[in-house]
């Protein structure tokens, strides 16, 4: 009998280690100037799977990511890195993330982060924004909507 204890233990740790193993990382700069224009994540929007992951990294001092309120799909955690630091954020609740640098909000340095199949696109459309991030979600949310429909 303790044999198949052993057993079960040693399967539920092989099975856990896969399925992080399969799990996708994609990278996301801060800039302060990039292909966009200034103040900008590169890529600005980003597709990933349940259990994939997203590193924000810092390349440029002075910007951090954190999401944005109203739009992160219900059941998901709210994240905010900190300032010139890289973060790593595991997203696990399908949905639409909005996500922006603080101090270049209102500058329209803002993200789109598209998890699995979204339910809340609706809500995160909805959320208001400062200066320049108005119309860079538009821009994006025009853009997901192009391709999602691919």
């Amino acid at each position: 009998m303790r044999y198949l204890a052993i057993a079960a233990a040693c399967m539920a740790l092989t099975w856990s280690a896969l399925a992080g193993a399969n799990a996708a990382e994609v990278e996301v700069k801060m800039l302060n100037k990039g292909e966009k224009g200034v103040m900008v994540f590169e890529p600005d929007l980003v597709r990933i799977q349940p259990g994939d992951s997203v590193r924000f990294v810092a390349v440029n001092k002075g910007h951090d990511a954190q999401s944005i309120e109203g739009m992160v799909p219900e059941g998901a955690e709210p994240f905010a890195g900190e300032m010139s630091k890289d973060v790593t954020v595991a997203f696990t609740v399908p949905g639409v993330y909005g996500v922006k640098c603080k101090p270049h909000y209102p500058m329209g340095m803002v993200a789109l982060v598209v998890v699995g199949t979204p339910t809340n696109t609706d809500e995160a459309k909805a959320v208001k924004h400062p200066g320049k991030a108005k119309k860079a979600f538009e821009a994006l949310f025009e853009e997901y909507g192009k391709t999602a429909s691919q």
